[in-house]
């Protein structure tokens, strides 16, 4: 068999699996109600927050309003690594750590994976997660509230929106138009 029939072969192959990895992730549907109906809601929130790291230029992530705010690149840090530690702290329950990533060493891109991969993680648990875990009983950190697990899901998507907002409204002071709100 020659290179081109084996590449051939190759590409073939991979353009079929690629097809049917598409089709089985489109048939993906979470466990419970809950989660069927908050899932376009997070997936919006996660495009938006994506378009927002998109939009303002490498040179400015490290701009900052007044000398006591984040930085741009902190405060998509900050969302990218507190989502999965939220996610595992108070919807699954789980005994965490924040691990604080060091934005000073991160480029633009590195920053935008490492949300990708925080957002990827809340999503795989809004697909998997049972409703028994949901209807626990979690207390909030900073408030002391106690609510279930899946009243926590508003929690991870409202700090994360918090920081959004502050980084829409650094684009703004930069005389950026942000992008439009969709939802």
């Amino acid at each position: 068999m020659s290179k081109f029939h084996i590449m051939k072969r190759v590409l073939l192959t991979s353009l079929i699996l690629c097809l049917t990895i598409s089709v089985l992730a489109q048939d993906r549907v979470p466990k419970t109600e809950f989660m069927k109906m908050y899932l376009p809601v997070w997936e919006e929130a996660r495009e938006h927050c994506l378009a927002v790291a998109k939009a303002m230029p490498e040179e400015l992530y490290t701009y900052k309003p007044t000398e006591v705010s984040k930085t741009f690149a902190e405060q998509m840090v900050h969302i990218a690594y507190t989502i999965p530690l939220l996610t595992k702290r108070y919807v699954q329950g789980m005994d965490v750590v924040p691990v604080r990533p060091d934005h000073t060493k991160m480029t633009k891109a590195q920053i935008i994976k490492l949300l990708e991969e925080g957002f990827d993680y809340t999503t795989e648990v809004i697909y998997t997660i049972a409703q028994a875990q949901l209807d626990e009983t979690t207390v909030m950190y900073h408030s002391g509230n106690t609510v279930s697990r899946a009243f926590a899901m508003f929690y991870v998507q409202d700090h994360m929106t918090n920081h959004r907002a502050k980084s829409n409204l650094y684009i703004r002071m930069n005389n950026i138009q942000p992008p439009e709100y969709t939802w």
